[in-house]
């Protein structure tokens, strides 16, 4: 019998095979919060608005799959798995909008805007939280959860194939817990729903409701900040769900390597970890500064203060946005500046958080203080540098440190073109800059420049800007240049 050996598909074509599998996994995405009709049967007029697109996303993945069935998957081209990921992204988002648009209260712009802020797990919302359906509350918080641990990792929890690490790394995966990549991404969704079950139930041990304590466990451990009520946790004053919060937030900004350190047991491993270290420096200095401010500007008792000063320490620097105070003009100028200082900073790396990450802005200080070092000392002398990750010593190179201040570099031109913007449709430079930094560091808190009625290329920006943070730049210039070349090279040949 004579084997036939099979097609081999790679490129665009392999790109376009894969997009098929995430269709149909994006349609199941939707699908899913229509098990709430179950237990809210009031919200049943809106299983349509959900169904329709999820049943139309399954159909072309399904067809694209046809196209290509028989075909052996070959490899992606340099910098295609960039282009792979972009592209799940922006398919994602475009899709997942539909349920919005198709209750006739949103256009697409805000659509795609409201889904994005799920996704990119910000938390900036242009709903009406006290008169959305609760399913729909339920959708961004579902949202929140994909896009929190990765839709590639959520497919590469299920499937695996020669393309998965480059796919996982491309998506901001930096460390595998397991040798094995699907193990891996398995290890990572149990630890992550393992917190959000906890949160759940310690919510509810507070006296927050089943359906608020699911929304907030999600919304917490992803660094989402989607809440089910305007005033955000500040609607419950309750000290015990703050604690709840805080801890859920700590844990959602910590990268998923710590917690596997945490769960072997290895408590000085974590301890030592350069971005633990850092963060605790940050809270030593933080949230003093905090108190003290609330204290002498807003005239509050010392527990007062240092309550609402250390929940804004750690809804900032993890980049999740739930607030316990009415507004951002509760805090006075001091706090607000250092607010922006964290937002820009962020939380862990491999976490769900957003910002330039506790270990680029670590290694950035340390870079500084080692060239200067370097600069004093002998020219023949040469020094080794390192950093602690994980508890192990680590060796960083030069050539690491000048890609992290690309990074940086990239990030704070970036920073400034959206500030621009927003100056330029009407904000102040305070707000613009706050609104902004808020949008690139996929925090949510607002001043209230972003809302409902906001221009449209406002939205715009704000939709890039949170793409741009949940994907990092570097992933997206790749991409944008690989299809440059690409569209090139067709054009000379042509």
């Amino acid at each position: 019998m004579m084997n036939v050996q099979k097609k081999t598909i790679s490129g665009y074509p392999l790109i376009l095979s894969y997009l098929g599998i995430f269709l149909i996994m994006i349609g199941f995405i939707m699908i899913i919060p229509l098990i709430y009709v179950i237990f809210n049967p009031s919200d049943k007029i809106y299983i349509t608005n959900f169904l329709y697109p999820a049943v139309v996303s399954m159909i072309v993945g399904l067809l694209s799959m046809f196209l290509f069935r028989g075909r052996q998957k070959g490899h992606l081209d340099r910098n295609q798995d960039a282009v792979l990921v972009v592209s799940i992204w922006i398919m994602a988002i475009f899709v997942s909008s539909f349920p919005f648009l198709l209750t006739g209260h949103f256009n697409m712009t805000q659509s795609i805007f409201e889904v994005t802020s799920g996704y990119s797990t910000t938390g900036f919302t242009i709903v009406d939280i006290e008169n959305t359906p609760k399913i729909y509350l339920l959708y961004r918080s579902w949202l929140q959860f994909i896009g929190g641990v990765g839709l590639v990792l959520v497919l590469m929890s299920a499937i695996s194939d020669k393309c998965g690490m480059r796919l996982y790394s491309a998506e901001g995966h930096s460390d595998k817990l397991m040798p094995n990549l699907i193990r891996s991404a398995r290890m990572i969704l149990s630890i992550y729903v393992g917190f959000i079950v906890a949160g759940v139930i310690a919510y509810i041990s507070f006296g927050m409701s089943l359906f608020d304590a699911v929304n907030h466990s999600i919304s917490s451990v992803a660094t989402g900040g989607f809440s089910t009520k305007s005033q955000s946790i500040g609607y419950y004053n309750n000290v015990g769900i703050e604690i709840v919060s805080m801890v859920l937030m700590l844990l959602g900004g910590t990268n998923f390597f710590v917690h596997l350190l945490l769960i072997k047991g290895k408590f000085k491993h974590a301890a030592k970890h350069i971005e633990v270290k850092f963060l605790f420096i940050l809270v030593l200095i933080m949230i003093p500064l905090f108190t003290m401010s609330l204290m002498r500007f807003n005239d509050l008792s010392f527990f007062q203060a240092l309550r609402h000063g250390t929940f804004h320490f750690f809804t900032t620097i993890t980049t999740t946005g739930l607030q316990i105070a009415p507004n951002m003009s509760f805090f006075p100028a001091p706090i607000l500046f250092l607010t922006l200082v964290l937002m820009v900073i962020g939380a862990g790396i491999g976490s769900t958080a957003g910002g330039i990450k506790l270990y680029r802005a670590a290694v950035s200080l340390k870079g500084l203080g080692w060239s200067v070092k370097d600069s004093l000392a002998h020219k023949k002398f040469i020094r080794t540098h390192f950093v602690n990750r994980f508890g192990q010593k680590t060796v960083i190179e030069k050539d690491e440190i000048y890609q992290i201040y690309v990074f940086i570099t990239i990030y704070i031109l970036i920073l400034i073109a959206g500030i621009s913007i927003f100056a330029f449709y009407g904000a102040t430079l305070h707000d613009a800059m706050f609104e902004f930094t808020s949008v690139l560091g996929t925090i949510g808190l607002s001043v209230g420049f972003i809302q409902y009625t906001s221009p449209i290329p406002v939205l715009w920006t704000g939709i890039v800007g949170m793409l741009i943070a949940r994907l990092e730049s570097i992933v997206l210039i790749n991409a944008l240049f690989k299809i440059m070349m690409d569209l090139t090279r067709v054009k000379v040949k042509s």
